[in-house]
C-alpha cells in the first residue's frame, strides 16, 4: 500500500463576491482532484485544537498525525531542526522574517506592508541575514539564513512565554501595537529596531529598490519554542515516509518524526515553485520503495497573504494539473494499492489575508474501496460539509493510515 497526502496550504476560503459567491476551491478547475472525490470520501476536519493559534506548525503537526495539544512546542524549533541547527534543551528558537515596513517616523509608527519582503530571493536574503548576524549576533544570540524571507534566530539559555505576533497577521497595520511583549521582551524589540539601520542602506536592498522591488528593511521576530520530541512516524504507523516541501517547517516536522526530507531544485514555496519537480520527486520516492509521501504546496497560502485572488486560483489549478494528475497516473499504473488524501492545513481567507481556525475540507481516495461515482462530491467546502467530520487532524491521520489495513 502506498500513501500520499497532498497538502494545499491555505486553500480553504470563504465565498467571494468576485467569484459569484463561490470559494476559490469551488471556482478553480480541479478535474483530477474532483475525480478522486467523486469515487472517494469527502468531509471536514478540524486541524486546530481549541485555544491554539491557527499556524501552519499547529495544523501540519495535526495533519501528520501528531496532536498539537500534546506535541506543539513552537514553530521555530521545527524550522531550525530542518536547517540543521543543533539545539540544546535550554536553547530557544525564533522565526526571523525579513519584512517590508513603510514610513519614515518612529519604528512603532511604521506600517508592515509585506511579511515576505516581496518574496525576496534566498541568495539576496542570505547576505542580509549574515549582515544582521555580524551586527547583532553575540555568543548567546545567533542568526541563521534560511529560504527566501524565512530565517532563524537561536538564543542560548533563552526564555519562552513572550507575546509575539506573526507578521502575516498584521499586514497594512501600524506595528506599534504588535511589537514583542513580555517581562523580558525588550531585547527582541531592540534588535528589530536596530535592524532597520543595518538593512535600509544595504547594497542588496538598494539594488532591489532600483529594480522596483520591495526592500527587506526590517527583521521581525516571532514563533519562539524549544526543540520538540515527536514519536517516530514508523513506530506510530509502521510505514517509511518522506516529506517534499520548500518550507523548513514541514521538513522539520518530518525530520523530528524520522521522515526523510527530500529537496527539489527550484522549490520556492510560491506560485513560481517547481510543481513538476515536486511531482517527479514523489513518483521517484515511491519507485524506490518509500511507503508514504507528504507533499506540501505553499502557493495558495502565499497568494492569500498577498491578496492575489487570480494567483490563488491559478496555484490551485497548477497543483491539480502538474502535481495531482501525474502522481495519480503513476499510482494507477503501478499495480499497487494506494490511498490519497488532499486537504488544506487551515483556511487563509482572501478577506483577511491571514490564517483562520475553521475546519477544512478533505478528499480521501482508496483504490481498494471505490465508491459509486457521484459528480456532486468535489473538493470544496460546501460538498465536504455534507460528508464525514473529524474533530482533530490527528484522528483523520489515524483513519487514513490505519483504516482497512
Amino acid at each position: 500500500m502506498k500513501y500520499l497526502i497532498i497538502l494545499t496550504d491555505g486553500a480553504a476560503d470563504e465565498p467571494l463576491e468576485a467569484l459569484g459567491n463561490r470559494t476559490p476551491l469551488e471556482a478553480a478547475k480541479l478535474p483530477n482532484i474532483d475525480s478522486l472525490a467523486s469515487r472517494g470520501t469527502v468531509g471536514m476536519v478540524r486541524t486546530i485544537p481549541p485555544g491554539m493559534s491557527p499556524g501552519s506548525d499547529t495544523a501540519n503537526l495535526s495533519v501528520m498525525g501528531f496532536d498539537p495539544a500534546t506535541y506543539h512546542t513552537g514553530r521555530s524549533p521545527l524550522e531550525a531542526v530542518s536547517m540543521g541547527i543543533e539545539m540544546d534543551q535550554s536553547d530557544v528558537a525564533f522565526r526571523c522574517n525579513l519584512v517590508t515596513l513603510e514610513g519614515d517616523g518612529d519604528y512603532a509608527d511604521r506600517i508592515i506592508i509585506d511579511h515576505s519582503a516581496g518574496d525576496i530571493t534566498t541568495d539576496e536574503a542570505k547576505y542580509l541575514i549574515l549582515s544582521i548576524q555580524n551586527a547583532l549576533g553575540t555568543d548567546a544570540i545567533r542568526f541563521y539564513p534560511g529560504v527566501s524571507y524565512r530565517h532563524a534566530m537561536i538564543v542560548h539559555n533563552g526564555d519562552t512565554g513572550y507575546d509575539l505576533t506573526p507578521p502575516h497577521d498584521i499586514l497594512d497595520q501600524r506595528i506599534g501595537e504588535h511589537l514583542p511583549k513580555g517581562e523580558r521582551a525588550f531585547f527582541l524589540e531592540e534588535m528589530m529596531r536596530k535592524s532597520v539601520s543595518i538593512l535600509e542602506t544595504h547594497p542588496v536592498n538598494l539594488s532591489r529598490e532600483r529594480r522596483g522591488l520591495r526592500p527587506a528593511n526590517s527583521i521581525w521576530v516571532w514563533g519562539e519554542g524549544r526543540k520538540p520530541a515527536l514519536p517516530s512516524f514508523y513506530e506510530k504507523y509502521g510505514i517509511h515516509g518522506a516529506t517534499i516541501s520548500a518550507v523548513d517547517l514541514i521538513k522539520g516536522i518530518g525530520v523530528c518524526a524520522g521522515l526523510e526530507a527530500l529537496s527539489v531544485p527550484g522549490a520556492t514555496g510560491t506560485i513560481h515553485t517547481n510543481f513538476d519537480g515536486k511531482a517527479t520527486a514523489a513518483v521517484e520516492a515511491f519507485q524506490r520503495g518509500v511507503d508514504f509521501v507528504y507533499l506540501h504546496l505553499e502557493a495558495p497560502d502565499e497568494c492569500s497573504h498577498q491578496g492575489d485572488l487570480e494567483g490563488k486560483l491559478l496555484s490551485l489549478e497548477l497543483i491539480d494539473e502538474k502535481v495531482v494528475g501525474p502522481i495519480v497516473r503513476y499510482l494507477a499504473g503501478s499495480g499497487e494499492s494506494y490511498r490519497i488524501m488532499v486537504l488544506p492545513d487551515h483556511p487563509t481567507p482572501m478577506r483577511t489575508r491571514t490564517h483562520s481556525r475553521e475546519p477544512v475540507p478533505f478528499v480521501l481516495y482508496d483504490s481498494g474501496d471505490l465508491k459509486e461515482e457521484d459528480p456532486k462530491r468535489t473538493f470544496c467546502e460546501f460538498a465536504a460539509v455534507r460528508g464525514m467530520f473529524f474533530p482533530g487532524g490527528h484522528e483523520l491521520a489515524d483513519y487514513f493510515f490505519k483504516a482497512q489495513r
